[in-house]
């Protein structure tokens, strides 16, 4: 099918999956992560998956399953760790949220579903090298503040020399952050800030890079409107698109 892991692809991700527990075998990794993949490119709904994949079933719980275990995140941080960029770059992305993700339990403000004037939305916050590959990942409702996030998207255990960002990070306490990174903040500032802080214009004009990430990640048309109930089940769709840019 147009959309399966390739062989490459394949050898590249499966030593990175969880190792089989004694007893009954899993049905094909392979089978289920492509039937995963086609949903996430194609946004159709789980039982409508085409039968080369087996069952719907099948590959929605292992997809469900895996995400409440945090194994997407673990593939992801293995793959994205072996990034050494010295330069990083931050944003955000809103998303529209379909009416199916709404009433989840917990309210949907818990699983990341925002509501504005601008509808129910959600946000992904993303930290990309200078490649545009994703580093790190967050997705909170679309009303949140890139600044209330940004801390959390720059801590990292190996400190680029400079990080970008656009106006909405352009605040003391995240400037300081990054300097306790031991980077260089290249934030230009807003209009009405009184301190009109100096930043390196060559520099900043790579942010074409992160917004080409966003473009990239958008494609997959379960991630550029979210059907997902769950914050932590769209967030996976999101890491296995990330996934597959790092392995490719």
């Amino acid at each position: 099918m147009r959309f399966d892991l390739t062989d490459r692809e394949w050898a590249s991700i499966e030593p990175r999956l969880p190792k089989n527990q004694p007893g009954r075998p899993r049905v094909d990794d392979r089978r289920v992560l492509s039937g995963v993949f086609f949903v996430l490119r194609t946004g159709i709904p789980w039982r409508d998956l085409p039968k080369e994949y087996g069952p719907y079933t099948t590959v929605y719980n292992r997809y469900n399953r895996w995400s409440r275990r945090g194994i997407w995140q673990r593939i992801f941080e293995r793959v994205s760790c072996r990034s050494r960029a010295k330069l990083h770059l931050i944003d955000s992305s809103m998303v529209k949220a379909h009416r199916a993700a709404a009433g989840a339990e917990g309210g949907e403000a818990k699983q990341a579903v925002g509501i504005s004037r601008g509808g129910r939305t959600s946000k992904i916050h993303a930290l990309c090298d200078a490649r545009g590959r994703p580093l790190r990942i967050i997705v909170t409702g679309g009303q949140v503040h890139d600044s209330r996030v940004a801390g959390d998207l720059i801590d990292l255990s190996h400190s680029p020399l400079a990080v970008v960002g656009d106006r909405a990070y352009d605040s003391r306490a995240i400037r300081q952050s990054i300097r306790d990174e031991a980077a260089v903040p290249v934030i230009p500032p807003r209009s009405n800030n009184p301190i009109q802080h100096d930043y390196d214009r060559n520099l900043y004009g790579n942010r074409n890079v992160i917004e080409r990430f966003f473009c990239r990640i958008k494609d997959m048309r379960r991630i550029a409107t979210r059907f997902e109930k769950l914050a932590r089940n769209f967030l996976a769709m999101v890491l296995l698109c990330a996934i597959r840019i790092w392995i490719n």
